[in-house]
């Protein structure tokens, strides 16, 4: 996997809606995003997209007067990138930290720990 550029918060809103929706116009991105928060304008929204374009994150095609937007990178791809920063930021890159800190301190059902343990057995014999 090559590595991926870093996307921000208000990036990672803007993306959601491209993976949900791709392809999908400048305009369908805006109206998705003002229809979960009101606080988004759409030359915000225009300004990230174009960003995410820099960053080789989306590429688009002008279409008559309306511009469509196409993922570069899955949000699996991201999500891999940005939880391995965090990962080397916060917890000094080491998993078991990370995983007792939010098992200890996040509430999970029971169902869920049952998926973890799941997971983790599942691991273990990989």
């Amino acid at each position: 996997m090559k590595s991926q550029p870093r996307i921000s918060e208000a990036e990672w809103e803007v993306m959601r809606v491209i993976w949900a929706k791709a392809p999908t116009s400048a305009s369908e991105v805006i109206r998705s995003l003002m229809v979960k928060d009101h606080r988004w304008h759409p030359k915000t929204v225009k300004t990230y997209l174009r960003r995410l374009v820099n960053k080789q994150v989306l590429e688009f095609q002008k279409e008559g007067r309306a511009y469509v937007y196409l993922p570069l990178v899955t949000e699996k791809e991201c999500v891999a990138t940005a939880s391995k920063s965090f990962l080397g930021r916060v917890f000094g890159g080491s998993l078991k930290p990370m995983l007792a800190h939010f098992v200890r301190n996040q509430k999970l059902s029971p169902k869920e720990v049952e998926e973890l343990k799941q997971i983790l057995d599942e691991r273990g014999k990989t």
